[in-house]
C-alpha cells in the first residue's frame, strides 16, 4: 500500500519539491495529494503524474482539512509560516508526522510536549533559510568540536539574487521569491549581533547603510548588511564564549544605498493604508511623500528631499523603476505604502520564463584548536533552471522533499518540534542534497 503525503500549499517554492517526490514515487512506493486554494496551480504541479492528485483545498474548511490530514501519513505545509498552525493542532490530533520549511513559531513549538508523547516528528527550518544554513553550518561546527577545537566566530549570510546571465537590471536584483518578504525586509525591530566581543545594533533606518563587502569566489564581490537577531543563535547553535555572531542577508554592490532611499522616504511602511489608493499614478504616489513646492518638479523634490547628487548611479536606479510614470495607476485599494512599493517593483522585478535565479550561501567561522587560530570559510552557490524551476525553489524544496522521505522511510526518528541541527537528522539531508547538485566548498585557513 502506498505512504500517503498531503502537500498544502503549490506555490513558486514547491515546484522542484514537487517534481523531485514524484520521480521518487515509484521507487519510495509514495502517492502524493497536492492541495492549493488554486486548482488549476495544484494541477500544474502534479503533471498529470499517475502518483499525484491535485485538490482545491481550502484550510480553514475544518471537514475537508481534517479529512484529507487524516488520510496522510505525513503532511508538507507549503504555506506561509503563520497558517501552519491550524494542520499542526491536526495533525497532534490524527497522529500524523509533520514538514515545514518555516521558522518553529511560539504556538508552533508549543506542541513539542504533545509531539513527544505520540511520538510525531514535527520537522520546521528544514528549507533554505532556515534549513540549509542550519545544516551545514553545524555540520562545520560539530567537525570542529569533535577534533578539539573552540568555535570563537560566526558568521551566516545568504541571498536570493538573479543569476549572472540573466542580470539586466540597474538593480541586480530580480524577485525570486515572496516580493512582500523583500519589502518589509529588516523591519520589525533593530538589527542586533555581537562583533569582537561587543554588543552592536542598528536601527531600522540605518540596516541598509550599513553593509559589509563580502567577495565570493567566482562570482565578484557582494554587499551584506544585518539580518533582525542574530544572537538567538548562540542558543540554537549552542555556542558559548563566541567573540562574533553575525548573520546576514547578501545583495549585489550598490543595492542597499538605493533601497534606504525606500526606507527614509517612508514607502516601505505596512502599517497604514492611503486614500484613493487605486486611482493614484505611480508619480502621484511618490509626490505623497514630498514637500510641496510651487514650481519644483517631483524629481526635484525627491533629489532635494534625499539629497540624491545629480551625477549619483541610485537616481539611474529610481528612474529605472519608471516611479515617475504619470499614466499608470496603482490600481489597488486601500493599499498600504509598502504594498504599492510592492506593485511598483513587481512591474520591473518579475522573472522572465527563461530567467534564471541565484542563491549564494556563506558561512565563515572562526576557531582555536591548540595554539592556532584558524577559520573555515564555506561557500554555496546554485543557479536556477528557469521562472518555475528556480533555485530558490530547489533549495527550499529539495530539504523538505528529502527530509519527509527520510521520516517515511525511518531514517529520521527523533519525535518532537525540532529544527534539523542534529548530526542523524542533517547528515543524510545533505548527502542527497549533494547528490542533486546542492554542494559547499570549504577552504580552511590558519590566522
Amino acid at each position: 500500500m502506498k505512504k500517503q503525503i498531503l502537500i498544502v500549499g503549490a506555490g513558486r517554492s514547491s515546484s522542484s519539491m514537487i517534481r523531485y517526490l514524484l520521480q521518487k514515487s515509484n521507487e519510495e512506493n509514495i502517492h502524493l495529494t497536492i492541495g492549493d486554494l488554486s486548482i488549476e496551480l495544484a494541477r500544474q504541479k502534479a503533471m498529470n503524474h499517475p502518483n499525484a492528485t491535485p485538490i482545491a483545498f481550502d484550510l480553514f474548511n475544518t471537514d475537508q482539512r481534517i479529512e484529507y490530514v487524516s488520510k496522510a501519513d505525513i503532511v508538507i505545509s507549503m504555506l506561509p509560516a503563520a497558517l501552519h498552525i491550524e494542520l499542526a493542532k491536526d495533525c497532534i490530533r490524527l497522529k500524523k508526522h509533520l514538514v515545514t520549511a518555516s521558522y518553529i513559531s511560539p504556538q508552533m513549538a508549543e506542541l513539542n510536549e504533545q509531539a513527544v508523547e505520540n511520538n510525531l516528528i514535527f520537522m520546521n527550518e528544514v528549507g533554505l533559510d532556515p534549513g540549509i544554513d542550519h545544516m551545514s553550518a553545524m555540520r562545520i561546527i560539530h567537525e570542529i568540536q569533535n577534533k578539539g577545537g573552540e568555535i570563537t566566530s560566526f558568521e551566516s549570510y545568504c541571498g536570493g539574487l538573479i543569476a549572472p546571465e540573466s542580470d539586466n537590471n540597474l538593480w541586480n536584483y530580480k524577485f525570486t521569491w515572496n516580493p512582500r518578504n523583500v519589502v518589509l525586509a529588516a523591519q520589525g525591530g533593530a538589527a542586533k549581533f555581537l562583533h569582537e566581543g561587543k554588543y552592536k545594533y542598528i536601527p531600522y533606518n540605518q540596516v541598509f547603510r550599513r553593509t559589509e563587502i563580502l567577495k565570493v569566489e567566482g562570482y565578484g564581490n557582494f554587499e551584506v548588511y544585518a539580518n533582525r537577531d542574530s544572537l538567538k543563535y548562540q542558543n540554537i547553535y549552542n555556542l558559548n564564549n563566541l567573540r562574533t555572531i553575525l548573520r546576514g542577508t547578501i545583495r549585489r554592490l550598490g543595492y542597499s544605498k538605493a533601497w534606504s532611499l525606500f526606507v527614509d522616504l517612508g514607502i516601505t511602511d505596512d502599517s497604514y493604508t492611503i486614500e484613493n489608493s487605486e486611482t493614484l499614478t505611480y508619480r502621484d504616489f511618490i509626490d505623497l511623500y514630498l514637500p510641496y513646492h510651487p514650481t519644483d518638479s517631483i524629481e526635484t523634490k525627491l533629489k532635494l528631499a534625499l539629497n540624491i547628487a545629480p551625477d549619483d548611479q541610485v537616481w539611474l536606479k529610481l528612474m529605472e523603476l519608471d516611479l515617475f510614470n504619470d499614466v499608470k495607476q496603482i490600481g489597488l485599494k486601500n493599499a498600504t505604502p509598502a504594498q504599492i512599493l510592492e506593485k511598483i517593483l513587481s512591474d520591473k522585478w518579475t522573472l522572465y520564463p527563461q530567467d534564471k535565479d541565484m542563491i549564494v550561501m556563506y558561512h565563515r567561522i572562526g576557531y582555536k584548536i591548540g595554539n592556532q587560530d584558524k577559520q573555515i570559510d564555506s561557500t554555496m552557490v546554485c543557479i536556477g533552471e528557469d521562472q518555475t524551476y528556480t533555485a530558490m525553489a530547489k533549495t527550499v524544496g529539495l530539504p523538505v522533499a528529502i527530509t519527509t522521505l527520510k521520516i517515511l522511510n525511518g531514517t529520521i526518528t527523533s519525535p518532537g518540534v525540532q529544527l534539523p541541527i542534529k548530526q542523524e537528522i542533517y547528515t543524510p539531508i545533505l548527502e542527497e542534497l549533494e547528490k542533486n547538485g546542492i554542494t559547499f566548498t570549504e577552504q580552511e585557513i590558519t590566522i
